[in-house]
């Protein structure tokens, strides 16, 4: 038993030191952003009597970050509610027992988030031209929802199919239209697996890159802005505005955490 014991001992110890280093070189990169938009590094020696907040107040007194970033949450919050509403409709219907295409239906819907991005936005890119659509805010916000509504889609389909059928059935037996039932039978239950989506489809939206690229023409999303200003070196500033995006995107990855942990997991916390 003693030895069975210090083997279950090593392991665990084992276990937590890899644990540790991974966590390690995953955030170390965070943590060095962070501490490089505060100091200045001067022939590879850190600076700490330089330790100052200013590089944030430059940032936020670019009016061209601040143009991206409206930008990004313009293009954020439409694609996401697009995406939002499809994902229920698109549902609804492939469980519709009279659903013409389904499969069909949901490869399309699929395929633009499982392709790699650079194909997706070559693709929308076309897409765009062909339909004479000139390229700024409303390609991109159409790219991004092409883009998210897969999971939307998936988090609304999956909530949908554990519903029983008995609720709908009981709805009409007891007069209500299709209307009514959706309202005040489906849509309470499928509150929770929409705004789960809609989260998860805001973090996709705001760290799109690639897709945005190929669509956005002369406008510019934060990460896009980002990138341009990575081509002059890192400065404060650019580190300031790393760590801005890092930041929201980790606040926005633990909301979808949060609505994605199982109510019985919460209510015994």
């Amino acid at each position: 038993m003693k030895m069975q014991s210090g083997g279950h001992k090593i392991a665990v110890w084992v276990t937590g030191t890899l644990t540790v280093i991974v966590f390690v070189l995953l955030y170390a990169p965070v943590f060095i952003s962070m501490l490089f938009s505060l100091v200045e590094i001067r022939q590879g020696k850190i600076l700490w009597d330089t330790l100052s907040f200013s590089p944030y107040v430059t940032l936020w007194s670019n009016t061209s970050v601040t143009d991206a970033l409206t930008n990004t949450a313009i293009v954020a919050i439409i694609s996401v509610a697009a995406s939002s509403v499809l994902a229920v409709i698109l549902a609804l219907y492939t469980e519709w027992e009279g659903a013409i295409g389904r499969r069909a239906l949901e490869l399309t819907i699929y395929l633009p988030f499982l392709l790699p991005p650079i194909v997706t936005g070559l693709a929308l890119l076309v897409a765009s031209a062909e339909m004479g659509l000139n390229r700024g805010l409303a390609t991109v916000v159409l790219g991004h929802a092409v883009f998210v509504l897969a999971v939307a889609y998936r988090l609304v389909l999956t909530r949908l199919q554990a519903l029983p059928r008995s609720l709908v059935e009981a709805s009409f037996d007891l007069g209500a239209s299709r209307w009514q039932t959706f309202r005040h039978v489906l849509m309470p239950h499928l509150a929770s697996a929409v705004m789960t989506g809609a989260v998860l489809a805001l973090t996709l939206s705001f760290d799109e890159t690639l897709i945005s690229t190929f669509v956005a023409g002369d406008q510019m999303t934060l990460p896009l802005r980002l990138w341009a200003m990575m081509r002059v070196g890192f400065t404060p500033e650019i580190n300031a505005l790393v760590t801005v995006v890092l930041l929201i995107t980790i606040l926005l990855a633990v909301i979808v955490a949060w609505r994605m942990k199982p109510k019985g997991t919460a209510e015994e916390d």
